[in-house]
This record gives structure tokens, sequence and C-alpha cells, in this order.
């Protein structure tokens, strides 16, 4: 069984896939559950990575509707 990635490279990958234009500006990112799903990590994770891109400016949260890649 392969070992899961780490918040940072969660991380990396989702700024990569935005920047790749697989989520273009102004589309909302699958949720947390989703993306956890996706990456076979525990919920907390994807929370983790979400606060951290969040700092980054790489998505905006919206609080009831998700999280989003700024215009």
């Amino acid at each position: 069984m392969p070992v899961p990635m780490s918040y940072t490279e969660i991380a990396a990958d989702l700024t990569a896939r935005i920047r790749a234009g697989e989520y273009p500006a102004g589309s909302k990112l699958p949720s947390y559950n989703e993306l956890a799903t996706l990456y076979s990590v525990h919920f907390a994770t994807i929370a983790r990575v979400m606060a951290l891109l969040r700092d980054r400016g790489v998505v905006l949260g919206s609080p009831g509707r998700g999280t989003f890649v700024p215009d």
C-alpha cells in the first residue's frame, strides 16, 4: 500500500492543478470529503491543506458554499 501524500505535497499538487487549468478561475473545488477520498487521507489533512492554500491566496473559502479558485 502506498504512503499517502503529506499535506504540503497535496497543497503543491492542488496548486499545480489550478495553474494547469484543471480547476479554472472561478471554479469550485471538490468538497473536503471528495478530496480526502481522492488523496486517500483524512478530512483533517484536507482542512489543513485548504487553510494553507487560503493563506497563500491560491483559493478562497466561502462558508456554506465551498472553496473556489479566485478570478
